[in-house]
């Protein structure tokens, strides 16, 4: 399962699920150098998926710089 993570919340990273649920976890299981906006793989292990972050992040840079021309 993926998900994003929208914020971080105290004690917790706010992450959207792929089927738009939102969700607490605790920072703890959270690698230390994710940051709000990165891809997240939820498995045994919580990684940031750099790929699918950078793809996103692109995107949306996209269609920020279509928007203003």
């Amino acid at each position: 399962m993926t998900g994003i993570i929208d914020r971080f919340e105290e004690e917790f990273a706010v992450v959207e699920l792929e089927n738009m649920k939102m969700i607490n976890i605790e920072k703890s299981k959270i690698p230390k150098e994710a940051e709000e906006g990165d891809v997240i793989n939820i498995e045994d292990i919580i990684t940031v998926n750099y790929a699918e972050t950078e793809k996103r992040r692109n995107n949306i840079e996209n269609l920020m710089e279509d928007l203003w021309k």
